[in-house]
């Protein structure tokens, strides 16, 4: 069985964001209190790992310590340097006709899951994430305008065929036969 400090560590890891206080302590089934004494278990585990245990009066979340920061600028430029790839440019394509989209609704669109190219899309400043307005516990990604750029486009409407993959879509919705 894990104990609280490395619990805390695992749920963190895995989310790969910040989590609330209120959200760690209802998974681990513990008080206010206990989860202060874990979180400061938790970061003195940490020291010395290059991860450090970033708190807010709010949220909790690992990130790279000041110190491995060259190492990872060095691991950044070389994911960076290499190309989109067929996964991101699919995912970027999703959140672009769909004019936002969030994970789920990503996968499902493409079969597969998409974290990674959502981490390479995050990462070159393509997309952008934000908290989704209907499910505040949703990130709801959409593109940027870096990404438009990119495309040689300066709206999300000059995207090639976006009006006749709208009205497909709005007859899908509505159950009329396209």
């Amino acid at each position: 069985m894990l104990t609280p400090p490395s619990a805390i560590h695992a749920l963190l890891f895995t989310s790969g964001e910040p989590l609330s206080r209120k959200q760690l302590a209802a998974l681990l089934d513990v008080t206010d209190m206990e989860l202060g004494v874990a979180l400061k278990a938790l970061s003195s585990m940490l020291e010395g790992s290059g991860i450090a245990l970033i708190e807010t009066a709010t949220e909790v979340e690992l990130r790279t310590t000041p110190e491995a920061s060259t190492l990872v600028g060095k691991l950044r430029e070389n994911e960076l340097a290499r190309d989109l790839g067929k996964a991101s440019i699919e995912t970027l394509a999703v959140i672009a006709y769909q004019e936002g989209a969030t994970r789920s609704e990503i996968d499902w669109v493409r079969g597969v899951n998409s974290s990674a190219s959502l981490r390479t899309l995050l990462m070159r400043g393509l997309i952008e994430g934000r908290e989704d307005a209907q499910d505040k516990r949703r990130i709801r990604y959409n593109i940027t305008t870096e990404a438009l750029a990119h495309l040689g486009i300066t709206r999300v409407e000059d995207l090639p065929r976006i009006a006749e993959l709208r009205i497909a879509a709005k007859k899908e919705e509505t159950g009329s036969p396209i």
